[in-house]
């Protein structure tokens, strides 16, 4: 969701918290041994053993820091400038450049497997952990079962919950080293525990997914994601475009998908004439940014970026990101 477009400031929030502070004991939640009880017997209905609740629920208690930083997320949003600058500073960039020149033979396969080329691959990767420097590292198992008690979109994160057990049990994933941000994204693909079972895969086939450590399986993960919900090889992202400044403000929307001849037709024209591209494909008009920032011929692949962060921001910087890698 939008509110997830500051995701990089909560995480390096997070990161920095000390142990201490998320295992702070309850204060003023009695209840909450209660409501984990309730849990462990949901659980138990769902067919997860005994002995994995035991080792996931093992001195689980209430975090406080958590519902802190729940509390602390921004109404509104950072403007689109301030957010592509953070997201794009030069060593992110060049970080970029690094991992994929140091992992271009793994990339290229994963790239063949999966059919999604590296530099987006590496794109995302950076922009969710900035390549695996910062994760998070809260309990994977606390953060959800405080958020889910806390009440404010408890259905979502017990649902979550139930999945991060579900891993466990049936994955054999130790509990103690699925760590992640406070909202519950885990390792350095940032996947929910229901992304991790939809998505997550072992790229030596060898074991349960590992994408809090494991490099290739970080990667692929990613790739698999991106493949399963439609990525294209070879189709781009989007382009930089014109518009006149009397453009129907109907037109600039994701929801309005056109040819590219059409868009001609409107006077929305790619801003680099050497860009050719087939006047049949569809895409739509997006001004990420307002009237007054850049405007964007955004093809489906953005849409499946959205797939993974429904923010025009977010996937707007995927893109920025991986095109600056080239």
């Amino acid at each position: 969701m939008i509110r997830r477009i500051v995701f990089a400031i909560l995480l390096s929030l997070a990161a920095a918290v000390p142990a201490r502070a998320q295992e702070a004991p309850p204060q003023d939640h009695g209840d909450f041994g209660a409501f984990v009880a309730g849990l462990r017997q949901d659980a138990l209905g769902q067919g997860i053993s005994a002995a994995t609740l035991d080792r996931a629920f093992a001195g689980i208690s209430y975090i406080p820091h958590v519902i802190e930083l729940d509390r602390r997320q921004p109404e509104s949003t950072l403007a689109f400038e301030d957010y592509i600058s953070r997201v794009m500073s030069p060593g992110r960039l060049d970080g970029g450049r690094e991992k994929l020149a140091e992992n271009r033979e793994l990339l290229e396969q994963i790239g063949q497997r999966y059919g999604v080329e590296p530099r987006f691959i590496v794109a995302l990767w950076g922009i969710e952990t900035d390549y695996g420097r910062i994760t998070g590292n809260f309990s994977e198992i606390g953060a959800l079962a405080t958020l889910a008690y806390d009440g404010r979109r408890s259905a979502f994160f017990r649902k979550e919950l139930m999945n991060a057990l579900v891993i466990v049990d049936r994955e054999h994933v130790d509990p103690r080293q699925m760590t992640g941000s406070w909202a519950g994204a885990m390792g350095q693909s940032q996947f929910m525990p229901s992304s991790y079972l939809a998505y997550a895969v072992s790229w030596s086939g060898d074991g349960p997914p590992d994408i809090w450590n494991n490099r290739a399986d970080i990667l692929a993960s990613i790739a698999n994601y991106l493949a399963k919900v439609g990525w294209h090889a070879g189709a781009g992202w989007g382009v930089a475009a014109i518009a006149p400044p009397d453009i129907d403000p109907a037109l600039v929307s994701i929801k309005e998908k056109r040819p590219l001849a059409e868009w001609a037709a409107l006077g929305v024209v790619p801003a680099n004439p050497a860009a050719a591209v087939d006047g049949s494909r569809t895409a739509s008009l997006i001004e990420p940014g307002g009237a007054q920032g850049p405007a964007l011929l955004v093809f489906d692949n953005f849409r499946v970026i959205l797939r993974w962060n429904n923010s025009s921001y977010f996937a707007t910087a995927v893109g920025y990101l991986a095109d600056g890698f080239n």
